[in-house]
């Protein structure tokens, strides 16, 4: 691993999926990994592979990373010729480059990091989320998992997942999980612009959900809050719920709200950019999403943070953000009368943790946990910097 007193020398292979385009859990991590990654190693060398994005992508203006990073665009290639082109790039820069250390946050691309590693002996990392690395069918998959010189889980579930699946060596796997930035994520009052946008009164009963809306991403509960909005609503006639993102599986959604006559009390907002986030949350009384295949679930530590009361799943890894059950609603995801239920007590105020009407606590527990600064202190230790650099990082910025 790199060593203090040579950083400069440093040399990282990182490769994404994208982070310029389309942000989800992946992405999101992505990006933070690499700006923690700059922040404890501001002289090195960055060559950043990126197999979805497209160099003429509009950039985004809150992405700032340091100017020697380099960028390696392969969006524009039809998508067998992409997968070609990526993985042969990889291996081919590798071999010639030489890079300190090649970190891969997606599982796919282990094998090209597998194939230069047997070339060169270069070591490499591999991220793993959730359903990516869960029950893997590829064998050479598997392998390139296996022979990766350290794997980070984003949660202590899938790191328990991995163990119980696999015979990968225990040692090799470690836990760093999601982050976010707490100065994105703040206690406000209901926002009137969204307000109005929606048609809310500011005591309305809102749930909101915020989500990938695409065919494989039903896992992620929409439709069992859906189907218990029907019990909800006749106990709490004015609630709307709020369901947020974008993706294929619309058109069913919207069949399926009505079916149910629920096109009064459904509200589908599209696809919230990153500046709307907060106010979002801000705007909800509790934050749904009992998803049974999270790797871990960013949006959790946003609403928290936010001082929300969160209901999730209880058979992934939503259970850490929600610190198992501690900090919210941890629900069989698949019982959606369990879940009518559980919202009904949390938005008549009577549900049986007091914790999640505690604003002040939620934000302060989840920014202890999973603030940015706590990410990056987790990275220093994997890479084994001394403890000051942290104090180093205060000192420059």
């Amino acid at each position: 691993m790199p060593k203090t007193n040579t950083r400069n020398k440093y040399h990282f292979q990182l490769i994404f999926p994208n982070i310029f385009g389309f942000k989800g859990g992946i992405q999101v991590y992505s990006i933070f990994l690499l700006r923690a990654l700059q922040d404890l190693y501001p002289e090195a060398n960055y060559d950043v592979f990126l197999k979805y994005d497209k160099r003429n992508l509009k950039k985004d203006p809150n992405l700032e990373f340091l100017n020697s990073t380099k960028y390696h665009y392969f969006g524009h290639l039809p998508r067998l010729l992409q997968t070609i082109l990526f993985a042969r790039k990889i291996i081919t820069f590798g071999i010639l480059q030489r890079p300190t250390i090649v970190i891969s946050t997606h599982v796919n691309y282990a094998t090209a990091c597998y194939a230069l590693k047997r070339i060169t002996g270069i070591p490499y990392w591999v991220v793993a989320h959730g359903l990516d690395v869960w029950e893997i069918d590829s064998k050479i998959t598997k392998l390139a998992l296996k022979e990766a010189d350290r794997i980070i889980s984003v949660s202590n579930y899938t790191r328990q997942r991995l163990l119980s699946e696999t015979d990968i060596d225990p040692q090799k796997i470690v836990v760093l999980p999601n982050t976010f930035d707490a100065k994105e994520f703040q206690i406000k009052p209901k926002p009137t612009k969204l307000l109005k946008r929606y048609n809310l009164r500011d005591d309305q009963p809102v749930i909101l959900m915020v989500t990938r809306l695409g065919r494989m991403a039903k896992y992620k509960g929409y439709d069992q809050i859906i189907h218990a909005l029907v019990k909800v609503r006749s106990q709490i006639p004015d609630v709307r719920f709020i369901l947020a993102g974008k993706g294929d599986d619309l058109p069913r959604i919207k069949a399926l709200i009505s079916s149910l006559n629920l096109e009064d009390s459904i509200t589908i907002a599209g696809f919230v950019p990153d500046e709307e986030l907060c106010a979002h949350y801000n705007l909800c009384d509790v934050f749904a999403m009992p998803s049974k295949g999270e790797g871990f679930g960013i949006v959790y530590l946003e609403a928290l943070a936010c001082g929300k009361p969160v209901l999730a799943g209880n058979q992934d890894g939503s259970v850490d953000p929600l610190a198992q059950g501690k900090l919210g609603c941890l629900v069989d995801p698949d019982n959606v009368e369990e879940i009518a239920d559980n919202l009904i007590q949390i938005l008549q105020g009577n549900f049986s943790n007091p914790v999640v009407y505690q604003p002040e606590l939620l934000q302060q527990k989840t920014i202890e946990a999973y603030e940015f600064s706590r990410f990056r202190a987790r990275l220093a230790k994997l890479f084994g910097l001394v403890e000051n650099r942290e104090q180093a990082i205060g000192k420059r910025q």
